[in-house]
């Protein structure tokens, strides 16, 4: 089963276009914890805690943003300006366990995942957060 099977994604592009990147962010947020659990469940067997504990490592903003910053010249234009918007957009969160520049490249990050899933461009979604698992 596909996760576009049981989570209908009816907006249109246009419609995605025109929302806040920090909406993206928020789903982006979800699409990637959920990605990230489900490789940590599928390759350990770890339990529930050490499960939490592994996949901080993965959703940590300062980690998040350092990998956005690696594969930055890797997107197209169109991930460029989404990564851009979202950066860029005024959050008004103190981040605690971040700088304000990691939390603020942290959340292009998600947003960039968020605007893709939306999108429904499922492969690509997948293609960027591989490479940010498997280099760990």
């Amino acid at each position: 089963m596909n996760i576009e099977e049981f989570i209908p994604i009816n907006k249109k592009s246009e419609d995605i276009n025109q929302m806040s990147p920090l909406v993206w962010a928020y789903i982006g947020d979800c699409i990637y914890e959920l990605y990230v659990r489900t490789y940590l469940v599928d390759t350990t067997n770890l339990k529930p805690h050490s499960l939490h504990i592994e996949s901080i490592k993965y959703v940590k903003a300062c980690n998040q943003a350092k990998f956005l910053n690696e594969i930055y010249e890797d997107l197209n234009d169109e991930e460029k300006d989404i990564v851009r918007r979202a950066r860029n957009t005024n959050n008004h969160h103190v981040p605690k366990n971040a700088s304000v520049q990691e939390y603020m490249y942290a959340t292009a990050f998600e947003a960039l995942i968020g605007y893709l899933y939306l999108n429904k461009n499922y492969s690509r979604v997948k293609e960027i957060i591989e490479k940010f698992i498997l280099k760990r």
